[in-house]
């Protein structure tokens, strides 16, 4: 194919597309991608968390099995910590460029 006809081809996709604009397209990536890992994210940290009090209280006589439970813990609070960092950065960015 000649480039005139890649060019044709490459200026009617938007058409195809719906025409949306970079507003509709970063409102779609907000609400199809990033919402539902951020949600997946803070599921994760918290089942981890608790995982790591059960393990914890579970082994209450066994020292092995609470130093476990503590790291799994530990690690749960930095996973929820980060998760809450990750959301305020955010939306920082969204009410900086106001979206």
């Amino acid at each position: 194919m000649p480039q005139s006809i890649w060019a044709l081809v490459l200026a009617l996709v938007p058409l195809a597309a719906g025409a949306k604009t970079v507003d509709q397209i970063i409102d779609t990536v907000k609400a199809d991608i990033i919402g539902p890992l951020t949600t997946f994210f803070f599921v994760a940290a918290t089942v981890f968390f608790l995982y790591g009090v059960a393990e914890y209280v579970m082994g209450a006589s066994n020292e092995e099995a609470r130093t476990t439970g503590k790291r799994h813990m530990m690690w749960g609070i930095i996973g929820l910590v980060i998760m809450v960092a990750v959301q305020g950065i955010i939306s920082i960015f969204q009410n900086f460029f106001e979206y």
